[in-house]
């Protein structure tokens, strides 16, 4: 009997005849291969485009996904694939496109729900966004909320974002989900609502160290400094103690306004400001010395910030790679080429060499074509094709420039035709040469022939400049 009735469930019914069951469809189904992804994914991304163009397909989104793509398997890696392979300008769409692959038996869980709303909400479509946690408030997590703070506060929306915060159930109300909050509003500089947020809440959840040192680093960021010190004070009789981020925060506070108001006087409070760490226990470390070089380079103080760097080894710390990044830019824009490129050896020696990557060396090439380096950029244009980084479009596209402005035209087709070779986008424009890298022509002297009256006016003068130089010249006397 039980034999019949699986025999029943796997051949086709007479209603049914010619399409295979779903039991044999899902026993047939194997594991995608990741380029058969990727083809996927550039499909489904290409219908996304499609339904958000003007006029949209006669049919629906669920109808035109059904007709092309019925036979998906849907996984979040799939979905992550296309999203990112679509426009900004497909919000809509998307969000159609998730709740396909859902009936197609996604499980729409918080990661796979915080991919769709970091799409819609970096097109600013908050109502869409809306509209989904409604559809699967079940699918609400951390990693969702998240993203939807972020983009809230970033768009200049934070009294939403504390709407967002006020309204979720109390099982999400969370220390993890005030954090998310506290960090989306404090680093988009809103650190007066994230304090008000955490005063409100601070009965049911109490604010720990990491919340202190967001809201300092938050005023500090913003350049409210008598908060940000109003803050560190308050925590310290709270019996808390703000964690290092905080006071590297502040300092670079310090070292701001003083750019700001009066550079000179930069060294002496940033200073006082280390004693004060150092008295109340707080010792350096390496993102200290980041923050006062990184100042001392902005207002050109480069041996100032190289003394400083070849002393870090006195208080126990070693420079990281934003450090040794710093310092190269700013070697470089002091025309100090020789060091700049040793600073770059030191940093592949010291273990940073992964850092150096085509964003890296980008900033370097524009610095040196900044200050009118190019020989010395094409240098590191090479070194960066060197170790392995393919030159992007802007890389390209600066040097072409460049050498055509410096009147090396010959050089910029020549880079221009490896771009195109290489597949990079570089569009073909027209530029002026600079006058300082044309070499004007001599123009060559012609003798004027001269007319008849002319020979003998210069005769007649050479004649008379003979007869005087017998002439005897009268002596002076000598006055008593």
């Amino acid at each position: 009997m039980w034999s019949r009735h699986l025999l029943r469930r796997l051949l086709p019914s007479p209603a049914t005849a010619g399409a295979p069951s779903p039991l044999i469809r899902h026993l047939s189904t194997t594991a995608v291969p990741t380029t058969d992804i990727t083809s996927i994914a550039s499909s489904l991304a290409a219908a996304v485009t499609k339904l958000s163009s003007t006029p949209p397909p006669a049919t629906s989104p669920e109808a035109y996904f059904s007709l092309h793509f019925s036979d998906v398997r849907p996984t979040t890696a799939l979905l992550a694939e296309a999203l990112s392979l679509s426009p900004p300008a497909t919000s809509r769409a998307a969000a159609d496109l998730f709740r396909f692959l859902v009936r197609r038996s996604l499980h729409p869980s918080d990661g796979a729900l915080a991919l769709v709303v970091r799409h819609l909400a970096r097109r600013r479509d908050f109502p869409a966004v809306r509209t989904l946690l409604q559809e699967f408030p079940s699918a609400l997590g951390p990693d969702t909320l998240k993203a939807y703070l972020f983009h809230l506060a970033r768009a200049g929306r934070a009294t939403d974002a504390l709407k967002v915060f006020d309204e979720l159930p109390a099982q999400l109300r969370t220390r993890e989900a005030l954090t998310s909050l506290v960090t989306s509003l404090s680093s988009e500089g809103f650190p007066q609502l994230a304090e008000r947020a955490v005063k409100k809440v601070a009965h049911e959840i109490f604010p720990d160290d990491n919340i202190c040192t967001l809201l300092v680093a938050g005023y500090a960021d913003a350049g409210k400094l008598d908060h940000a010190l109003r803050l560190i004070g308050e925590t310290r009789n709270g019996g808390f103690q703000p964690g290092l981020d905080a006071y590297n925060a502040v300092l670079d506070c310090v070292c701001r306004l003083c750019r700001k108001k009066d550079p000179l006087r930069m060294p002496a409070e940033a200073e006082k400001f280390l004693i004060d760490m150092e008295a109340n226990g707080i010792p350096r470390d390496a993102g200290t010395f980041r923050v006062l070089i990184k100042n001392l380079c902005k207002i050109r103080r480069t041996e100032d910030a190289m003394n400083l760097f070849r002393r870090m080894g006195e208080w126990g710390c070693s420079p990281d790679a934003d450090t040794y990044l710093i310092l190269i830019k700013s070697l470089y824009q002091a025309a100090r080429i020789s060091e700049g490129d040793e600073m770059v050896t030191w940093m592949r020696s010291a273990g940073f060499g992964d850092k150096l990557d085509r964003k890296a060396y980008y900033g370097f090439i524009k610095v040196l074509c900044g200050i009118e380096r190019v020989e010395h950029a094409i240098k590191v244009f090479r070194m960066m094709k060197g170790y392995g980084h393919a030159p992007g479009t802007k890389s390209y596209s600066l040097l072409i420039e460049k050498l055509a402005t410096h009147n090396l035209g010959d050089r910029s087709n020549a880079l221009f035709r490896e771009a195109v070779a290489r597949g990079v986008t570089v569009t073909q424009g027209v530029y002026k040469i600079d006058k300082r890298y044309v070499k004007e022509k001599k123009e060559k002297v012609v003798k004027k022939r001269l007319t008849l009256p002319e020979k003998k006016i210069l005769k007649s003068k050479r004649l008379y400049k003979l007869k005087m130089s017998f002439v005897k010249k009268p002596r002076r006397r000598m006055r008593a």
